[in-house]
């Protein structure tokens, strides 16, 4: 089986406030009231996610890169 080179994560506003940060493949979950710090928590809540674990164990390459989609709600007028 071949490792992906990639996370998936999708972005997208929060219920209540601000934006939320999800992984796909791995069991991760971040929020923020901005993008710019939503983006910073998912990076550092996947390091953190990886650290000290053998990538290959989540079907990964050493390190991956993260592929990041916003969610956007149309805008009506």
């Amino acid at each position: 089986m071949a490792l992906r080179d990639h996370i998936t994560a999708t972005i997208y506003f929060g219920e209540q406030n601000g934006y939320v940060a999800e992984c796909e493949e791995i069991s991760v979950v971040s929020q923020a009231s901005s993008l710019d710090e939503v983006v910073q928590n998912l990076r550092e809540a996947v390091a953190l996610h990886l650290e000290g674990e053998d990538p290959a164990e989540f079907g990964l390459v050493e390190k991956p890169s993260l592929i990041v989609t916003f969610e956007l709600l149309p805008a009506y007028a």
